[in-house]
């Protein structure tokens, strides 16, 4: 199982409207791509929120095969919707899991 965790920090003042868009719109079209299996959306606790809340969003899939191809077929033009929903309104980094 690989899991593909995006941890991001976004500015308080477009939270309400970020969690529905990721929700509604950005979440489903991951899943669409149908190389992911589940996901997970998380807010992180006891994080300094002074300057943002912090959140991740994990997706499970089945091998790292299938993430090459999310990464190559789907995730720039997924992740060029949200810059350009949310540009300079958010922190974001990446990380690849294999679960043991």
């Amino acid at each position: 199982m690989i899991i593909y965790n995006v941890t991001i920090k976004i500015d308080r003042d477009i939270e309400t409207d970020w969690i529905h868009w990721m929700k509604n719109i950005h979440i489903p079209e991951v899943m669409n791509c149908g190389l992911f299996q589940n996901f997970k959306f998380f807010h992180l606790l006891e994080q300094d929120e002074s300057d943002g809340i912090t959140f991740a969003i994990q997706y499970y899939c089945e091998n790292i095969t299938a993430f090459k191809q999310y990464e190559t077929i789907y995730a720039a033009t997924l992740k060029a919707r949200h810059e350009a929903r949310y540009a300079n309104r958010y922190y974001a980094f990446r990380s690849l899991l294999e679960e043991i």
